[in-house]
């Protein structure tokens, strides 16, 4: 990782006192590794596959986090089977939009910096200092942004500190960094529009966990009819949307058989409204 005098042996700047975050350390001695290159002469940013619609809603245990699995290239889809969603550790997950080598790599650096933090400091960070943290990574992309290379997650996480009933937060981002805490559900991605028109007539307060999961996969299949970058359920490659959740016993990965099931019904329901369920009373 960094540079040493001897084979196999680590440099001194491994035993310089400094601080706990890996991506200063990784400033200061090596700064190449925190830089995206500029596109090569010719590409357009339109030919680098990009993510697209993801959401996340709180609900009564926690907060739930999902995407579809599309990535598109311009007018391609440049992959059907997308995992949008990474945890970033116990209590906290990020779901990616925007463009997908950019932002695995940032999430990957993500990840070893909480990791990083925790092991040096003792505890975690704040769920706050988390979302901080990854406004200054994304602040960092910026020149790379400018080129169309942005990258716009959702963080979600459970916040043990926060009183109970408000645990689950959510809190979106711009490309130049700017950090926005959202209460109840948000999306982005080109199909956020419609996912979020959708959240807005269905999330409510207090909803359970099954509850909560239909209406993040009505919203996505609402995203799916009406932007042709996000992909509905692909019932013949048996392809449907990542769905996790993070509650105080950490994060969980929905299990492909229930989202199928629960896919399937939608699908199903479908046929006959079209449009949709109607708003609760």
């Amino acid at each position: 990782m960094t540079r040493s005098d001897h084979e196999g042996r680590l440099g001194e700047e491994f035993f310089t006192p400094g601080g706990s975050s890996f991506t200063k350390f990784l400033a200061a001695h090596r700064p190449e590794l925190l830089s995206t290159p500029a596109l090569p002469e010719g590409i357009r940013a339109e030919e680098v596959p990009h993510g697209t619609t993801i959401l996340a809603l709180t609900y009564a245990d926690g907060v739930l986090v999902a995407g579809d699995r599309r990535a598109t290239m311009g007018n391609l889809i440049a992959q059907r089977d997308l995992e949008k969603v990474l945890p970033a550790d116990d209590h906290t997950a990020v779901a990616i939009a925007g463009s997908v080598g950019t932002a695995l790599d940032m999430m990957r650096l993500y990840q070893v910096e909480l990791a990083h933090f925790e092991k040096i400091e003792g505890v975690p960070m704040t769920l706050d200092a988390k979302a901080t943290r990854l406004a200054a990574m994304i602040r960092q992309n910026l020149a790379q942004a400018m080129q169309g290379l942005a990258v716009v997650p959702l963080l979600a996480g459970y916040d043990t500190t926060a009183p109970a009933g408000g645990r689950g937060r959510i809190f979106s981002y711009d490309v130049a960094g700017g950090r926005y805490e959202k209460y109840g559900f948000h999306a982005e991605g080109s199909g956020s529009p419609y996912a979020r028109g959708a959240l807005k007539k269905l999330h409510r307060p207090g909803m359970s966990r099954d509850e909560a999961v239909l209406a993040a996969l009505e919203a996505l299949y609402d995203a799916a009819e009406d932007d042709s970058a996000t992909g509905g359920p692909d019932l013949s490659r048996r392809i449907f949307p990542v769905v996790s959740v993070i509650t105080e016993d950490g994060y969980e990965r929905l299990g492909e058989t229930g989202i199928r099931r629960l896919s399937l019904d939608v699908v199903e329901r479908r046929r006959s409204r079209p449009d949709g369920p109607n708003a609760p009373l």
